[in-house]
């Protein structure tokens, strides 16, 4: 059941949107587009919670309803089914009640941005550059099948056709909170098709997923820029173009170095490579002013820390396995193909469910 604190902030929420409602539908504030917009943006952060608590509501009188009957002469058989009912609006407060309180938790900042994914080959040479090919077709085709946006940022393709490393942005609601758990080692267990003797081979390749920045977030000193130019390749060194429009920006105080040579224009891929900047440069940023971001990743369901082994995909057995959370799927072809809904969710869920037990 709700405790009182809680069902008195609920009540607050539930007046706040209402008053909203009230406002939204007013003609005089329609007039203002930008005021108007404003508030609609605020009723609908706030519709879902107040919508789960007139849920919870209802089935809170239910229970009462069935609670109060009990006190009442009734036959066996009647006695039982409201017994039954009674049971099942308890089990059923009891979610609710969980429910709200994953929705009043506090939220990421950057759960609703975008995100700079890189993935780059570790162990295994060839085999792991195959293998990020993979992982990025997988991201992608799950972004699509979201309704997002993927714009390919830098790559470096390798002689058999994968990736040595590979940056891109997903642009989509949401995109930071469903992908954040993906930061980690990603090992691969298949036989190579160079591999004639038939034997299993394990690579490794390394995803970090990053919130994209907005400018405000990051101020960055143009006189800390060092801005090279140079000739885009392709597989095995061969110039793609004869014009130096690939870029690779250093941030200075850092270290901090990104490249970009997607784009024909040079113009472009600088523009993309300060994306990358300024993600980097956040997160950075927000390690040194939160020193318990380190924690909160590993709080993150196990760990985020791209150092440690977090999902094992095992192509003999057709399995894929997350070892934070220690759930193994046997559809590994479907997966690859951008069916990951199950890992994101369950992680989302176990994520959730730490920051509960953190806050009582």
């Amino acid at each position: 059941m709700l405790d009182n604190l809680l069902s008195s902030k609920l009540d607050s929420l539930e007046d706040k949107c209402l008053e909203l409602e009230s406002q939204i539908s007013d003609p005089t504030v329609m007039a203002d587009m930008p005021a108007w917009q404003k508030l609609t943006k605020a009723h609908a952060k706030l519709l879902p919670v107040v919508m789960k608590y007139r849920e919870y509501k209802d089935t809170f009188k239910a229970f009462s309803e069935a609670k109060d009957m009990l006190k009442e002469k009734l036959d066996s058989d009647f006695r039982e089914m409201v017994e039954q009912e009674m049971e099942d609006t308890r089990d059923k407060l009891d979610s609710l009640n969980q429910e709200l309180k994953i929705l009043l938790s506090p939220k990421d900042p950057n759960d609703d941005k975008n995100v700079i994914v890189e993935i780059r080959g570790g162990a295994g040479g060839d085999e792991a550059a195959l293998f990020a090919g993979d992982l990025f077709r997988m991201y992608t085709r799950y972004a699509e099948k979201q309704g997002w946006r993927t714009e390919l940022m830098d790559s470096n393709v390798s002689d058999l056709g994968g990736f040595k490393e590979v940056v891109f942005i997903i642009e989509g609601a949401g995109a930071y909170s469903n992908l954040k758990y993906e930061s980690g080692v990603h090992r691969v267990q298949r036989i190579p098709t160079t591999e004639s003797g038939g034997r299993i081979h394990t690579s490794t390749v390394t995803v970090a997923v990053l919130p994209e920045d907005e400018d405000v977030e990051v101020e960055i000193n143009p006189n800390d820029l060092r801005i090279d130019t140079f000739c885009a390749s392709g597989a095995g060194g061969q110039h793609v173009n004869k014009t130096e429009s690939a870029v690779r920006i250093t941030y200075m105080p850092t270290g901090v170095v990104v490249q970009c040579q997607d784009e024909k224009s040079q113009l472009k891929n600088r523009d993309k490579a300060m994306r990358v900047l300024r993600a980097k440069l956040l997160e950075l940023a927000q390690k040194e002013q939160h020193a318990e971001i380190a924690e909160n990743r590993k709080s993150q369901v196990g760990t985020g820390d791209r150092s440690e082994r977090i999902r094992t995909y095992n192509f003999p057995q057709g399995r894929v396995t997350d070892h934070r959370i220690g759930l193994t799927l046997h559809k590994l072809d479907f997966i690859l193909d951008g069916d990951i809904e199950e890992f994101v969710s369950t992680l989302k869920a176990a994520g959730q469910s730490q920051e509960l037990q953190k806050g009582e």
